[in-house]
């Protein structure tokens, strides 16, 4: 009997294609085909829809069940079975979330990869620093359904005092608290924004790099894709690095390996990536050793 994968997400399919590509990657490299020797089953829906959409995926009673597109899709099939392997995908700490007990014995039915995005806001601020002078005021956009939210702030309010800066936080769930968001922002005089690692705000990054860009305010995110849209800079985990390693851990579990003596995959492949042409729109000149270190740059 083909085994069936439950594949649960926050984000939208056309949205999330690349890494759902990059998720079927590591599936192949496990010796798994989907249409060939395994079946998928999609589930795409919003924070509310989560739970629904996981006890349907538990009903149909697949064989292990991907819970990526953030904590809240890991959380949801949490809930819905104590029987069913879990894989996840998770910006933050896995086990500060509530998923597993350690990263390296899971323990229960749930395991995954990480790659603690929300520990990298002071780089982030560093880096920002470096190449935009005279920063007195920032913002930092987060999405108030994120589970790892506060402890993202704490990290992040640390930094900026460190660095003399006053730090705002705005919150945005839906698309009209985004421009919003933007109208606060110039109200506040900021003249730097940070966007946190969240699943919503990821899938909004062209309406936010088109707003940064019209008013003319430098960002910094956690994914080069922000960068491939128009944004001004990017450090973090690579996604499509680690959707590839949800698919190799759901490999491994379809291969007969338990969850709780799977290892959380920590994920290490950190980018940094430079938008030569907003710096140039913004009147910014890129420090030389920005631009030695980064991983890539976007003309």
């Amino acid at each position: 009997m083909i085994p069936v994968i439950g594949f649960l997400s926050g984000r939208s399919q056309d949205e999330a294609s690349n890494d759902t590509a990059a998720f079927h990657q590591g599936l192949n490299e496990m010796g798994y085909v989907s249409g060939r020797n395994v079946v998928l089953e999609y589930r795409w829906g919003r924070n509310e829809l989560l739970p629904d959409l996981a006890a349907d995926l538990v009903r149909r009673q697949v064989a292990v069940l991907a819970a990526v597109g953030g904590n809240n899709s890991a959380l949801a099939a949490k809930r819905a079975t104590t029987t069913i392997p879990i894989v996840f995908t998770s910006s933050a700490d896995p086990v500060q979330v509530g998923l597993v007990a350690s990263l390296s014995r899971p323990g229960g039915n749930v395991t995954g990869v990480s790659w603690f995005d929300t520990e990298l806001g002071p780089r982030q601020l560093q880096l920002l620093s470096e190449l935009v002078p005279n920063v007195t005021v920032a913002v930092l956009m987060v999405n108030p359904q994120s589970p790892e939210i506060a402890h993202q702030r704490e990290n992040v309010q640390q930094a900026a005092r460190a660095l003399g800066w006053q730090l705002h936080v705005i919150v945005a769930s839906s698309v009209s608290e985004i421009d919003a968001a933007f109208t606060a922002t110039k109200r506040q005089g900021a003249n730097a924004l940070m966007i946190s690692s969240d699943p919503f705000l990821y899938s909004r990054r062209k309406q936010i790099v088109a707003l940064a860009a019209h008013h003319a305010i430098p960002t910094i995110s956690s994914n080069r894709e922000w960068v491939a849209a128009g944004g001004l800079i990017s450090y973090g985990n690579s996604i499509p690095d680690a959707y590839r390693r949800a698919g190799l851990q759901t490999g491994r579990l379809l291969r007969g390996v338990k969850p709780t003596d799977l290892p959380v995959d920590r994920a290490t492949k950190f980018e940094l990536a430079i938008n030569l042409t907003t710096a140039k729109a913004l009147g910014l000149t890129i420090p030389d050793k920005l631009l030695v270190a980064a991983d890539e740059v976007i003309e």
